[in-house]
């Protein structure tokens, strides 16, 4: 039988998740990651179970008996002692009912050991895309390249703040980064060089809106195992109405081609965007809240590393969600689940990015509770040598972390170093007590910031969002893992 008294005080709607996602009823232990498949019965008891938690703010067996006779339509008393004795078995093995980690404080050096920069080659464009948060690439400032001298210094920069780190990241951004593409070339030269005088490697990045990813372009990204992050909408119209040119051609009749070529030179391109590989990135809004078509349109382009996420725009803005959405927007993620299976099955998948979930082997508790390590593990250098704590918070003065200028360039702003290191899911009130917090670390700082004026405020749709990807992804992980058993 459950133990109830071990449950006094237990938080089941933070600790627990029960959905049901297509044909699966599941169960979701937070805290040790545990996955279970359940019956109906059981469903119902867990279901019961979290209600009296949320009304009644303590569980019992007798509160669960009058509910289970309130309701009428469930299991005998006989087959609830039986799922109740084998709830009281996951428990005492850690894998349903766990208790939730102590809160631990980041022990971080005084100095950020900072391992990866974006470099802002360009702040300019070849495109005018509509939902643009860096203004059609100018980031609120005048159109400008980054000089050759001031990429050094940004990489000079990361080998040494990386400290005692073997390995950094380098990613080249924009506006379009090749629009500057001798500079680029350059310093993945010089880059090389300087690491291996260090005994270090960097890992370079390069994301581009194609329009110039011509083939000599892609022969050296590929000869210098570049990994690349490509922008596609989807379909024509949609791509074309959000990512025109300056003079409003639309640009998708350029840029499929290339990104065609260019992504079958790496059919194997890891899922989870480690090593060198490339991602064909895409962006949906109020227009196309059937998303998972453009997914499926990339798809069946050949394109086989697809992320499409959603944009973040405020009420102003003609593209921005709007009340209602939600559930469309929902069903479309639902229905991608469904057609990712299919495909999968019939031997034609491809990988979307936000179903990738790990069950095993994941990051450990500290990267989860505080994210991505924008501000102080990550920054952004701007083309004048300015450093913000990523790329969405270039040209924000009130984020500048200091310069590549600077007499000491290692010298970050202090304080704001602090506030993005604090900015973990135990600093922020709507992260207590929801079931994702481990998945999401809070979400974006940016997107935060934008909509809340607080790091420690979280963007409720983001949140919202988050819920329903992890939902269908943990779906997809299990009938995939059902699907392969079946095979053998």
């Amino acid at each position: 039988m459950l133990n109830f008294k071990e449950l006094e005080g237990y938080n089941f709607q933070k600790n627990v998740h029960c959905f049901q996602q297509g044909d699966l009823l599941i169960g979701y232990d937070v805290n040790s990651g545990s996955i279970h498949l359940l019956d109906e019965e059981t469903f119902t008891i867990l279901k019961t179970l979290e209600s009296l938690y949320s009304t009644e703010g303590h569980l019992s067996q007798e509160a669960l008996a009058r509910e289970l006779r309130l309701a009428g339509n469930l299991p005998n008393n006989e087959t609830v002692s039986e799922i109740l004795a084998e709830l009281e078995e996951l428990r005492q093995e850690g894998t349903l009912f766990s208790r939730e980690p102590e809160k631990i404080a980041a022990v971080y050096p005084e100095k950020p050991i900072v391992k990866a920069i974006c470099l802002h080659v360009a702040h300019d464009c070849n495109l005018r895309c509509e939902y643009c948060f860096a203004g059609t690439g100018a980031f609120g400032g005048s159109r400008t390249l980054m000089d050759l001298e001031t990429g050094k210094r940004g990489i000079d920069f990361v080998l040494a703040a990386s400290r005692h780190r073997n390995h950094c990241e380098v990613d080249f951004f924009g506006g379009e980064p090749l629009i500057n593409f001798g500079v680029v070339k350059a310093l993945v030269d010089y880059g090389k060089k300087a690491a291996r005088a260090q005994n270090k490697t960097i890992k370079f990045t390069l994301t581009t809106n194609g329009v110039l990813l011509n083939e000599a372009i892609q022969n050296f990204l590929e000869e210098e195992e570049i990994s690349v992050v490509l922008s596609l909408d989807g379909r024509p119209e949609i791509h074309d109405r959000m990512r025109p040119h300056a003079d409003g051609r639309g640009s998708y009749g350029e840029v499929v081609p290339r990104i065609q070529q260019f992504t079958s030179l790496r059919p194997k391109t890891s899922p989870y965007a480690i090593g060198t590989y490339y991602y064909v990135r895409g962006t949906y809004t109020h227009f196309n809240c059937d998303f998972d078509r453009d997914v499926l349109h990339m798809a069946d382009l050949g394109i086989r590393q697809i992320s499409v996420e959603p944009v973040v725009a405020g009420p102003q803005d003609p593209y921005a969600f709007q009340e209602g959405d939600l559930a469309e927007i929902y069903d479309a993620y639902d229905r991608l689940g469904e057609e990712i299976l299919e495909r999968q099955a019939q031997g034609r998948g491809f990988n979307f990015f936000h179903f990738n979930v790990a069950l095993d082997n994941g990051p450990c508790l500290p990267k989860r509770l505080s994210g991505c390590g924008a501000g102080h593990e990550y920054v952004a250098v701007s083309p004048e040598g300015d450093l913000y704590p990523c790329h969405q918070f270039v040209g924000q003065e009130a984020f500048k972390l200091g310069s590549l200028y600077n007499q000491d360039p290692l010298d970050l702003k202090a304080d704001l170093v602090q506030e993005f290191r604090a900015a973990n899911i135990y600093a922020k009130p709507a992260c207590q007590d929801c079931w994702a917090r481990f998945s999401c670390s809070g979400g974006c700082h940016a997107a935060n910031t934008a909509f809340t004026q607080k790091l420690t405020e979280v963007y409720e749709l983001g949140c919202k969002l988050q819920r329903k990807r992890l939902e269908v992804a943990l779906y997809v992980k299990i009938k995939g893992i059902q699907q392969n058993r079946d095979e053998l």
